[in-house]
């Protein structure tokens, strides 16, 4: 599963660097500011690329004495500096698309920019769906995020090639059209699909870094698995979650019978922890067994899986112990 990370990471590495430097070379042979803004998006997604590839390598280092929980925030802190990254190169976009608009100048040899956004869109296309594909499959952040930057220089290279593609179509049906202005205005096109797609992202990667917990679906199925242990399991309470690239950190105490032997409730914890790293591979869990003695606090009675008539029963039980 790594070896898959590794080379998919390194796939994208090897097709932004052909594109940026096409779209460079192109963009500054006919005068196109939208193709040199394409040139600089593919150049910020081969700098993503390249953390990506630096995170997934990175971010699989078994945990050791300085870093006990692992290593797996390096996936959303790449995330967050490939979404800062964008965010500069939009500007920049923006900032000379606005020179254009003030003082358009003409393009020669537009074709060849509808050539080489074509072949862009295409390349992008195919890449990213496999990164797509891979980064769902191991639940890697790094990954996704470099699927979300092709995936954006699929549309812009689209645009940009339609935009270039009505100036050539205008000069071969008019004698002198006044449509220059749509090459910057691509640009700027660009520019906001770029940063939308930096929020997106800065969303997706700087959320794990605060330590939020776990999406709602995923804590949910957390809640069915105990509750499909009761009667044997009494309750449960501060069930807390976390995630650190596609690594889990799950924690919950649960309420068993006082009399259960240590074996017995070991065996359980054990049968709950293997049913979670089932459903989540890289999962931590750490499971705390408290006796229950039918009175439930408030802070595990949201939990409590007992009926009303059985806590009683529990708890008059327990009387002649007191």
């Amino acid at each position: 599963m790594q070896d898959r990370k590794i080379k998919v990471a390194r796939l994208s590495v090897i097709s932004n660097t052909i594109l940026v430097a096409l779209k460079l070379v192109v963009g500054l042979l006919i005068g196109s500011v939208s193709i040199i803004s394409e040139a600089i998006h593919s150049g910020v997604d081969l700098v993503a690329a390249c953390i990506a590839l630096f995170s997934v390598r990175t971010s699989c280092i078994p945990a050791d004495a300085e870093h006990p929980f692992g290593h797996g925030k390096v996936e959303n802190i790449s995330g967050t500096v490939e979404a800062l990254l964008i965010f500069v190169a939009s500007i920049w976009i923006i900032y000379e698309a606005v020179l254009k608009l003030i003082h358009p100048q003409p393009i020669e040899y537009v074709g060849w920019g509808v050539i080489i956004m074509l072949i862009s869109a295409v390349t992008n296309i195919v890449v990213s769906e496999k990164l797509f594909k891979v980064a769902k499959e191991t639940d890697s952040i790094a990954l996704h995020a470099d699927a979300l930057h092709l995936r954006a220089d699929v549309f812009t290279s689209v645009g940009v090639m339609a935009s270039l593609a009505v100036i050539w179509l205008g000069h071969r049906l008019f004698a002198d059209p006044n449509i220059h202005w749509l090459d910057p205005a691509a640009a700027l096109g660009v520019a906001v699909l770029i940063i939308h797609a930096a929020y997106r992202l800065t969303v997706t990667a700087a959320r794990d870094l605060m330590d939020v917990k776990l999406p709602p679906d995923e804590e949910s199925w957390i809640r069915d698995l105990i509750q499909a242990h009761q009667p044997v399991i009494h309750g449960f309470h501060k069930l807390r979650t976390r995630k650190a690239g596609n690594f889990r950190f799950i924690e919950f105490h649960i309420k068993m019978d006082p009399e259960m032997s240590v074996g017995v409730s070991h065996s359980i914890t054990e049968e709950l922890t293997a049913g979670i790293e089932r459903r989540f591979p890289n999962a931590s869990v750490t499971i705390h067994t408290e006796p229950c003695d039918g009175r439930c606090d408030e802070h595990c009675l949201h939990g409590c899986l007992l009926s009303e008539p059985t806590r009683n029963a529990i708890r008059q039980e327990d009387q002649p112990a007191r």
